[in-house]
């Protein structure tokens, strides 16, 4: 890893900060011919594209039957089936902590103020399967669904691994669909003759994936736009052999990950280079990632490193105890102290693992149960409550020149 300091590096830094969710813009014409031959064309141009980019030979075999996720989770080792109820509970539990509640108060005597919670009719959850299988992404992003109360939720895979299949069937998914790239997002955002159109589609997915999500936005809601894996450890005195595991574990999804690692100490720094060298040997992805991206800053003093981390507004974070979450402002998901490795995270411990990019951290935390619902805001008024509050709003309304308003209050009682 590149070890720099922070005087001269200025420049370097506000390109790192200013980094953006940017969808390659080469995808974005391939993408948008498909949303619009699927919106157009229905299930044929859906099976066109599928058999071409996802390997698809019949259009039966788009939609994966209840039996074939059952034979998988029956197939797969009891070892995995206990790790998928482990990771499924600690998963569910840490989403309905999460779910907000109905309430109301009394905002002056005669008026009752509050809110409904209702969850969203449908939702699709994109699950990649290229480089990786990725069963994790599932149970994250359709427990939350499921916990909100969500009816009915489509899964979306390309060449799903068994695995994957399993924890379908775990969760009761009953929708699942053999289908990748921007050709499933057009299926979930316009519907076609075999495949309903949800309200919402959530997931992570490679560049077509994303410009897909992009283009279809103001027709389909969208969670976030997701880019390359992003890791910072801000450290003055953790082991440099587990700093580096955590910065080659990130590194190793993508080869344009993005691993930083943040410190006062040059000594520390070079021993964090070392690790990272030595383990990145038989990671041959991680080692595109570090070569291409790593950086080590070497900063003048803690503060530099705290305002540094939240200026670069991470989607992991790694600190060294717990009084440092006191100033941290901006990151997805933060980890504390030498046991928590971040791919805990990725998998077992209950936050959702679909988490903001790109400095997206700075104004939306990761994927939740609150991605799934929506908040009805309610109000219902007395006499006494109408006389009280109608005069004033009355007032506005006429400051405003919207006479309709103020007579719709008058006409109920209110003077003003």
């Amino acid at each position: 890893m590149r070890i720099l300091t922070t005087k001269g590096r200025e420049k370097l830094i506000a390109q790192l900060v200013e980094r953006r969710n940017s969808v390659d813009e080469r995808a974005v014409p391939v993408a948008r011919r498909i949303l619009e031959g699927v919106r157009k064309g229905g299930d044929a141009a859906l099976f066109r594209h599928a058999a071409r980019l996802d390997g698809i030979t019949k259009q039966s075999q788009l939609h994966i039957p209840t039996e074939e996720m059952q034979q998988a989770f029956r197939e797969v080792s009891p070892a995995f089936r206990k790790t998928l109820e482990t990771a499924a509970k600690n998963i569910r539990r840490f989403a309905q902590k999460q779910l907000p509640k109905d309430w109301n108060f009394e905002q002056v005597p005669g008026l009752t103020v509050g809110q409904k919670i209702r969850p969203l009719a449908s939702v699709g959850c994109y699950v990649p399967s290229g480089r990786y299988p990725l069963p994790s992404t599932l149970l994250m992003t359709a427990i939350p669904a499921q916990v909100a109360g969500v009816s009915r939720i489509v899964v979306v895979s390309p060449k799903p691994a068994r695995e994957t299949l399993a924890a379908a069937a775990y969760l009761g998914i009953t929708e699942f669909y053999r289908i990748g790239g921007a050709q499933a997002i057009a299926a979930l955002a316009y519907g076609t003759e075999s495949i309903r159109g949800v309200e919402k589609i959530v997931g992570p997915g490679n560049a077509f994936v994303t410009a897909a999500k992009k283009l279809v936005s103001f027709d389909c809601a969208i969670d976030m736009l997701a880019g390359p894996t992003e890791i910072v450890i801000t450290s003055e005195n953790g082991d440099p052999a587990l700093i580096a595991s955590d910065l080659v574990a990130q590194a190793e999804h993508d080869p344009d990950a993005l691993p930083i690692f943040i410190t006062t100490k040059r000594e520390l720094a070079e021993k964090v280079s070392a690790q990272v060298r030595q383990q990145v040997r038989q990671n041959p992805v991680a080692a595109l990632a570090i070569q291409a991206n790593g950086i080590i800053f070497v900063t003048k003093s803690v503060t530099e490193s705290q305002e540094l981390t939240n200026r670069l507004a991470p989607e992991h974070l790694t600190i060294d105890s717990e009084r440092d979450l006191d100033w941290v402002q901006n990151a997805g998901s933060v980890f504390v102290g030498r046991y928590s490795a971040q791919p805990l995270g990725d998998y077992i411990s209950g936050p959702n693992h679909t988490l903001p990019t790109g400095g997206l951290a700075r104004v939306r935390g990761g994927l939740s149960v609150n991605d799934f619902v929506k908040t009805i805001t309610v109000q219902q008024y007395d006499r006494k409550a109408l006389r009280t509050l109608g005069p004033l709003a009355i007032a506005l309304a006429e400051a405003e020149g919207l006479k309709g308003h103020a007579n719709a209050i008058r006409a109920r009682g209110a003077r003003g």
